[in-house]
């Protein structure tokens, strides 16, 4: 008999071995992570360049200014680098700016955003009028957007900074759209303060301001702005060298 109940528990051992053997692999290659896609070369390339290279660049690549307005500003303030998602707004009588109309395509724009895009919201006739607020910055971060750029004003600025939101604007109002715009259409090319923007052309915005570089001349444009920061580099040691900067403009043909 006990001789029975030792190979009964031997023959329980090996199958409990044998099941657990199979039952690794699959245990293991469940775990396995998600092997995530690779970073968009162009958005990586914009990001180790400035905002002055990436001007310059467009200023000699497309043969027009890509800077926005002076006054475009950091209200949050921050870096970011992304494709543009657009909307329009203009003045409406106050029956026509509705609290459905006001700010219509701007929500749908934001709802349908793309993680790693940047909104862009023209409030045509003045900079009195606030673009977006907290509850807009909100469900533009739940979205996974990177920030916001703004010709017009931007309200509920502690909340978009608790948000760690980076938000440009042209001014600060506490001013709602509600009552005096109305949405008009959304991912159209719009004008924003001096330069049109195009869905999905790129923003490159940072404390020296914003940029947006054609999406059709992108490849093009990075070249040259990451020649221009090469010079650049070489230029610095030898300014300081020389103790020179007219000798280094002489010498690169760069200022």
């Amino acid at each position: 008999m006990n001789r029975a109940r030792a190979t009964r528990k031997t023959g329980w051992g090996i199958a409990v071995v044998l099941l657990l053997g199979m039952a690794a692999p699959v245990s293991v290659w469940q775990a396995a992570p998600a092997v995530e896609a690779p970073a968009d070369p162009l958005m990586a390339g914009f990001a180790r360049s400035t905002v002055a290279s990436v001007a310059d660049a467009v200023d000699q690549v497309v043969g027009r200014r890509g800077y926005l307005a002076y006054d475009m500003r950091p209200y949050v303030a921050g870096t970011f680098v992304g494709r543009a998602a657009t909307a329009l707004v203009k003045p409406a009588t106050p029956e026509e700016a509705t609290p459905a109309l006001a700010v219509k395509h701007s929500v749908e724009m934001i709802d349908a955003a793309s993680p790693g895009d940047v909104g862009v919201i023209v409030m045509e006739g003045s900079l009195d009028v606030a673009a977006i607020g907290g509850l807009m910055g909100t469900a533009a971060k739940a979205r996974g957007m990177v920030g916001m750029v703004l010709d017009g004003a931007v309200r509920d600025i502690a909340e978009l900074r608790a948000l760690e939101l980076p938000v440009f604007a042209r001014a600060a109002s506490p001013a709602t759209a509600v009552g005096r715009y109305a949405s008009v259409s959304k991912q159209v090319p719009v004008e924003c303060a001096g330069v049109t923007v195009a869905p999905g052309d790129i923003v490159v915005a940072g404390e020296d301001g914003v940029v947006i570089v054609p999406k059709n001349r992108a490849a093009d444009v990075l070249q040259r702005a990451q020649e221009i920061d090469e010079r650049e580099m070489k230029m610095v040691p030898f300014i300081k060298k020389y103790r020179s900067l007219q000798k280094a403009i002489e010498v690169f043909n760069r200022i």
